[in-house]
């Protein structure tokens, strides 16, 4: 093919601007905070043969699945799909992640051929199971995690299958919202139908088909190339997660990754744990993902996202690992990449969003159901500080603002905050943790926490300190008690509910940190003077002044002094 350079550029733009289309769409019109406050859903577009050539800047971690998901469509529908058509999936065993993420694929036809796939997922609400919210950790099968959805016609030919809709409708808890959302997705995807079809009639149907493959090869051009000028050989990284919530025991994940001379790498999970009784395993698909989004963390700028760079990237993993685990798959991933490409690579961030889940009934008998994904801090970069109070690196969510669950649910929020000396210190110091309190004004509701970084601080980089532990406690009256990090438990109204998640690690050694940047986190309340003495040899006059020639004293002492072994993680 005779690629035309600005053909191409316009081409590409087309297709990434369709895409966030898409996604504007589902926050105009969804219905559920977790999607349009909280912005879990996701957005893309694949070539008419089912390989994604671009995404919407939504959940990194949901895009890497679409290909194992749209092959389980492709084999069941293969010429069985026309114009109008709307196939919904949500089965882990079908390339789907977990329950409550359905998948929605709309093929797009143009001159009687099908040229692409409009594709959105969906965090919803609920999805029926054993408990509100269909999330819970402490869920052993998949029965009790709700409705599994097979690659199902949601509309054949234009028409409503309304059999599904009725029973997906009498399943859920909350039918309007659940609804509500997948009619946001139908409109998204209207939207990237009509989009791509105006590219459709202005370059030649295939003409752009033509582009789209070269899409993906110059994906994995780029890739490979930049691949090449890593040094070659074998490295290692181990993290962890606390527990599944069944026992004390921790759940190590291990990746080797191997830079091999022509571009690729195999990432191999061998060693990791197997299967855990509790909710945390995931499919093969998800683990692909963020296995995927990893490399793509330390890749170039202008390398596209899509199926292009995938093809440079064989993975082995004889684990399986779901939502919390696969933010532990990032972690380890981001450990051994540290390794590779050093100057490209942060400590290690909070641990993924806490979930805290609060359901019950309104006084009208009416169900409420609150998933609230906090997000937290990233960790100390080569070059600056960690950030606070922001998405997880591998995913694109936003915390719930405080009014719109307090307008919507019995619950009153009565401490959103930072958490001082969570960060972890280093020349460049991790992001604080977020403290968040949750006062029931239900009458009784259920409690669902699925935290983590409990047992094991996120780690530091290049010298850099581990971030803080996340904590979890219940307030009844004037009593306060710890709760662990993963628990299903019933609370009556009063109750007070805290969550303190991790700290960020740091990057760095914390003595080579300009004092007047930890003065100003002193005054900024992130850190306290004690915390400052510590860590980073920095000491304070009357009124937070910053003593300059004590600090140069006791800085200099502890420079001449070895630090002992770290035998932390990851080492």
């Amino acid at each position: 093919m005779k690629v035309d350079p600005i053909t191409f550029a316009v081409i590409k733009s087309g297709l990434d601007s369709i895409a966030d289309d898409m996604a504007y769409t589902v926050v105009r019109i969804a219905r559920s905070e977790i999607v349009k406050d909280v912005m879990d859903f996701s957005a893309a577009l694949c070539a008419g043969d089912g390989q994604m050539v671009a995404q919407a800047k939504t959940i990194a971690q949901h895009l890497g699945a679409i290909p194992e998901a749209m092959a389980s469509v492709l084999a069941k529908f293969e010429g069985d799909l026309r114009e109008g058509d709307v196939v919904i999936m949500n089965d882990p065993y079908h390339g789907g992640m977990h329950l409550p993420d359905i998948f929605m694929f709309m093929p797009i036809f143009f001159g009687g051929a099908r040229r692409a796939f409009a594709v959105v997922i969906c965090h919803h609400t609920d999805v029926g199971g054993r408990v509100p919210g269909s999330n819970a950790s402490d869920s052993t099968e998949i029965y009790q995690e709700g409705l599994r959805i097979p690659p199902l016609k949601l509309y054949d030919g234009g028409v409503l299958n309304t059999t599904l809709e009725a029973l997906i409708k009498i399943n859920v808890r909350v039918p309007d919202r659940v609804w509500g959302d997948l009619s946001a997705q139908f409109a998204a995807a209207q939207v990237g139908r009509r989009g791509l079809e105006k590219l459709l009639q202005r370059y030649g149907a295939d003409e752009v088909d033509a582009y789209m493959q070269e899409l993906l090869d110059y994906a994995e051009r780029l890739t490979r190339q930049e691949i090449s000028t890593w040094p070659k050989g074998t490295y290692r990284f181990t993290d962890y997660i606390d527990s599944d919530g069944f026992s004390d025991k921790p759940i190590p994940i291990n990746v080797a990754i191997t830079v091999n001379g022509d571009g690729t790498l195999l990432v191999d999970y061998t060693g990791s744990s197997p299967q855990v009784k509790g909710a945390l395993n995931s499919t093969l698909s998800f683990t692909h993902s963020l296995t995927y989004l990893s490399v793509r963390c330390v890749l170039a700028k202008n390398v596209p996202n899509n199926v292009g760079l995938f093809r440079c990237i064989t993975v082995k993993a004889p684990c399986a690992a779901r939502a919390l685990t696969g933010y532990r798959v990032f972690d380890t991933m981001l450990g051994a990449l540290a390794q590779i490409v050093p100057d490209k690579v942060p400590a290690a961030g909070e641990g993924g969003n806490s979930v805290i889940c609060i359901s019950g009934l309104r006084p009208n008998r009416q169900p409420f159901i609150i998933v609230d994904m906090i997000c937290g801090a990233w960790g100390g970069r080569p070059d600056k500080d960690g950030l606070e109070a922001v998405t997880n690196a591998s995913q694109n969510l936003s915390n719930m603002p405080v009014e719109v669950m307090e307008a919507e649910h019995p619950v009153r929020i009565e401490d959103y905050s930072f958490v001082p000396d969570s960060c972890g210190a280093g020349q460049y110091r991790g992001g604080v943790g977020i403290r968040r309190s949750y006062r029931i004004l239900a009458p009784e509701a259920l409690l669902q926490l699925r935290t983590d970084r409990v047992a094991f601080q996120p780690y530091g980089l290049n010298g850099g300190e581990p971030g803080g532990s996340s904590r979890n406690f219940i307030e009844i009256g004037n009593e306060r008690n710890a709760l662990p990090g993963k628990i299903t438990t019933t609370v009556v109204q009063g109750t007070l509910i805290i969550h303190e998640q991790a700290g960020a690690g740091g990057f760095g050694n914390p003595l080579l940190r300009d004092p007047s940047q930890v003065r100003e986190d002193f005054i900024d309340g992130k850190i306290s003077a004690a915390f400052a003495e510590q860590h980073y040899a920095v000491l304070f006059g009357p009124r937070g002044a910053l003593d300059v020639e004590r600090t140069a004293r006791l800085r200099s002492t502890r420079m001449s002094t070895p630090e002992p072994s770290d035998a932390r993680h990851g080492a």
